[in-house]
Order: C-alpha cells, then sequence, then structure tokens
C-alpha cells in the first residue's frame, strides 16, 4: 500500500499515519495546484459510535519546496479542534444531519489553516468545518450536498477541504504481500513445493473503506519560483514531545515542541524500499537528509526478489542486480527528478540534493480526461506519475515495472528490459474502486457509508 501502516511505530498510532499524496495541477481550475494529503488508514464505514476525525493534538502539514534543497519554502498548517455538544449522550448525532451547524450532530470538528513562507506565518482560515463522517442514510442524507458545504474557498484563489473521503488508492494488498503473488501471473510463480496457482483477476483490497483527506488547492504562483517550475511537495504529521495522562480529568496532556512522526513523498518509499531497522527513522527526518537511504533506493531488495519469485520471467532484470551497478533511473524519479534530455520534452528535475518528494512540473497542462494514462509518464503521459501524482494514477504498477527495469535504459540504452516487466500489475484500474471519483476538488470520492457497507 502507498503508506498504510508503512512503518512499526506509526502503525500503532492511525491518527497520525500519512496513507497517500497527491499532487497535480487542478484539471478544472487552470492556473492551480491540488495537494491532497490523507491519513487515518483503512477506516471501516460502519465505526460507530466513535466515529473516525483528524487529532486534536496532531500538527498536521503539506510541504512545498521550491528551490531544490529538500526544505519546505511554503507549508499549510492544520489544527483540528473537537467540541461535544451534548456530552450526556453516548451518539455521534441525534437525528439527521443536513448541514454542518446541525443541532443533531453532537461531536463536531473544526479546523485552522496557517500558510508559512519562509519565516512568515499567517492564518488563512479559522474554525472551518469539517463534514460529519457518512454514518447512513437516515442520519447523513444526501452526503454529497452535506460534504460540499465543507469545500471553503478562503480568498486569494485557495479553497480546502478536510473530511472524510472514500478510499481511492488501489492495491491488491493481500496478493503483494504473499511473497509477491501478483494473481494476473501466479502461473508464473514460484510455488516452493505447493501445488501451482491458475491466474486470476485482481482483488482491490482497499474498496469499501475511507480515509481522511486534507485537500488544498492554490494559485501556481504562491507555490514556484519564478524561472522554476518545478515544485516538491511531501506531507508530515507531528506530535508534541511530551505526554501525560491527567488522572484527576481523565484526559491526556501534551506538551513541548512537536516532533515529527509521519512522513510520506513518493508512495511506496518507506513501504517497500526502506528496510524495517531504518522505517520508524526515516519518518522522523526531513527529505533533504535522504541520502542516508540512498543505497536503498538504487539497490533496491525488491528487485533482487522479482528473479526469485517469477524464476526464469526475468534474466536480464537478474543479470542488473548480479552486476550490482545502481539504479540512477531509479534514482532519477525519486530522490531528484529526472533532468532534461533524458525523455523527450519533460524534466521535473529539482537538483542535486537527493529528496524523496513528489516532484512536480507545474508547467506541464493536465492531460484530458479521454487521454490520460493511468501508467503516467510510463504510458506517454507526461501529466501523471512520477510527474506529480493524480489520484486515479496506477502507481503500484508504475513501480513494479520501474523496478524490474523497465526504467534503466533511460540511464543505459543497451539494457533490454525483460517483456514481463512492462506488463506487471496487480489486475486492478480505477475501475476498481467503487466509489467514484469526482470531477471537482477534492476529487475523491464520497466517503462509504456504514449503513450502506457492502457485506
Amino acid at each position: 500500500m502507498s503508506s498504510h501502516r508503512e512503518a512499526p511505530e506509526i502503525s500503532k498510532d492511525p491518527v497520525a499515519d500519512s496513507t497517500d499524496v497527491y499532487a497535480f495541477v487542478s484539471p478544472d481550475q487552470p492556473g492551480t495546484v491540488t495537494l491532497i494529503a490523507n491519513y487515518i488508514p483503512l477506516q471501516s464505514p460502519a465505526g460507530g459510535p466513535n466515529f473516525y476525525e483528524f487529532g486534536d493534538d496532531v500538527l498536521y502539514e503539506i510541504h512545498v519546496d521550491n528551490n531544490g534543497d529538500g526544505r519546505a519554502d511554503v507549508s499549510f498548517q492544520f489544527r483540528f479542534t473537537t467540541r461535544v455538544r451534548n456530552p450526556e449522550t453516548f451518539l455521534y448525532n441525534t437525528g439527521p444531519i443536513q448541514s454542518l451547524d446541525s443541532p443533531n450532530w453532537n461531536r463536531r470538528q473544526t479546523y485552522d489553516v496557517t500558510m508559512v513562507s519562509g519565516f512568515s506565518a499567517r492564518a488563512i482560515g479559522t474554525g472551518l468545518a469539517c463534514p460529519p463522517c457518512n454514518i447512513g442514510p437516515l442520519s447523513t442524507p444526501d452526503y454529497g450536498a452535506l460534504a460540499a458545504q465543507a469545500v471553503h474557498h478562503l480568498g486569494g484563489g485557495i479553497t480546502v477541504f478536510a473530511g472524510q473521503r472514500a478510499e481511492g488508492f488501489y492495491v491488491d494488498l493481500g496478493a503483494i504481500f504473499d511473497l509477491g503473488d501478483l494473481r494476473p501471473f501466479e502461473q508464473l510463480h514460484a510455488t516452493f513445493g505447493l501445488p501451482a496457482l491458475k491466474a486470476v483477476p485482481g482483488v482491490n483490497a482497499t474498496n469499501n473503506v475511507n480515509v481522511h483527506s486534507i485537500a488544498i488547492q492554490v494559485p501556481v504562483s504562491a507555490l514556484r519560483r519564478s524561472g522554476h517550475p518545478t515544485i516538491g511537495v511531501w506531507t508530515t504529521a507531528s506530535r508534541q514531545r511530551v505526554r501525560l495522562w491527567d488522572a484527576d480529568n481523565g484526559e491526556n496532556v501534551d506538551s513541548g515542541p512537536f516532533r515529527q512522526v509521519s512522513r510520506l513523498g513518493n508512495p511506496l518509499v518507506n513501504e517497500v524500499l526502506i528496510p524495517l531497522g531504518h522505517k520508524d527513522q526515516w519518518n522522523s527526518l526531513p527529505p533533504s537528509d535522504d541520502k542516508r537511504f540512498l543505497q536503498y533506493v538504487t539497490q533496491p531488495g525488491l528487485a533482487a526478489l522479482h528473479p526469485v519469485l517469477y524464476p526464469g520471467v526475468f534474466p536480464n532484470l537478474a543479470a542488473l542486480v548480479k552486476s550490482s551497478k545502481p539504479r540512477a533511473d531509479l534514482q532519477a524519479i525519486l530522490l531528484t527528478g529526472i533532468p532534461s534530455g533524458i525523455i523527450a520534452d519533460f524534466t521535473n528535475f529539482t537538483g542535486p540534493v537527493l529528496a524523496d518528494m513528489l516532484r512536480l512540473n507545474t508547467s506541464i497542462p493536465p492531460t484530458p480526461s479521454a487521454r490520460q494514462s493511468i501508467f503516467g509518464l510510463l504510458g506517454g503521459d507526461a501529466a501523471g506519475f512520477p510527474n506529480g501524482r493524480r489520484v486515479t494514477d496506477d502507481v503500484v504498477a508504475i513501480e513494479l515495472r520501474a523496478l524490474a527495469g523497465v526504467t534503466y535504459p533511460l540511464i543505459d540504452k543497451n539494457f533490454k528490459p525483460d517483456a514481463a516487466a512492462g506488463q506487471l500489475t496487480d489486475g486492478l484500474t480505477p475501475a476498481s474502486v467503487h466509489a467514484p471519483y469526482l470531477g471537482q476538488f477534492p476529487y475523491l470520492g464520497v466517503p462509504y457509508s456504514g449503513y450502506n457497507e457492502p457485506s
């Protein structure tokens, strides 16, 4: 999964667990960029009586680097406040919630947004309402219209939303973590002495679950430097250094400076490239420190496993792994951006500093939906991953193919990728997601309701 439960410590703290980051030029709002950060993974829609919500004790941030040093030049900070209208009932709502100020809604969240640029910080939104979770047809009728009330226009061309959304990331999690047993290629997988399996369609493990999204749409001019169209994007969550249990009042008390406990840039980096002994450390550091993890990107363990798990299918990849040549292609894609001259009419290079960030060349316009490729740049679509990331991009297939050697000819024209490398997939597409994506902000679909949760 992109970053769902990707490190031992953050897997125990879902409220601060960043699961996906998206960055793309807004297809319906020219001149703006949309940034989305998802938290609180794998939410069961039937989550009552204590429905999911952001943490009041967590500092959520989306960062933008516009000078290539792997450090934030512009950040958007989000702090949440939860209020209970009637503490004498166990119910989340006591009747239908048809507006964000409904007296029937008992436990609600608001949030403040601060924009930090250099040493300057200014509040750009205060007391903004989150929508409730999608409970069911009696409690949250016409949820789409209700959630639309929580899209806030802050002035200066900035729009924000924070609340529950349908999980839009699709992956066959059960197959991938069962020794990389991609269902469409099971007949090629090593059996380890067990009965052989037949190829079958993929299963979307993240279907019918929800996440909490923080989405912000910002004018391009507010994010990039003049003459430098490419920006780097990542998200973090931080907690205060000290937490004490106040037994007298029955609550936690937090104090001290904030310390980063989660971060995410490119999908799957900490998930499948960084080894177990370093995952928690990786989550605590800024992208500018990623040079210390370079070996795990340029000598990825998963690439070495491909020929083992699929005997005889990846002979050229096996030879590449055996040669111990550093994967400069993966270094460029994930840590520096792709320099000009490598791919015709394309670059999202930010400079030599090694930093895991989504890199978005904001001068590349959105691809019309009819011509989009879910394989992004590998599918000839320069507006897709790894040039930023759209909600529909098939990042699992893209990265599987890159790890298998499809991108190595970018730095070695003599290398011939194995035929299977360009076909790797877990068998899923955007059609595998039951909740339709939206054509406008905040783009991720209406969350699944607990009452209508599929059996």
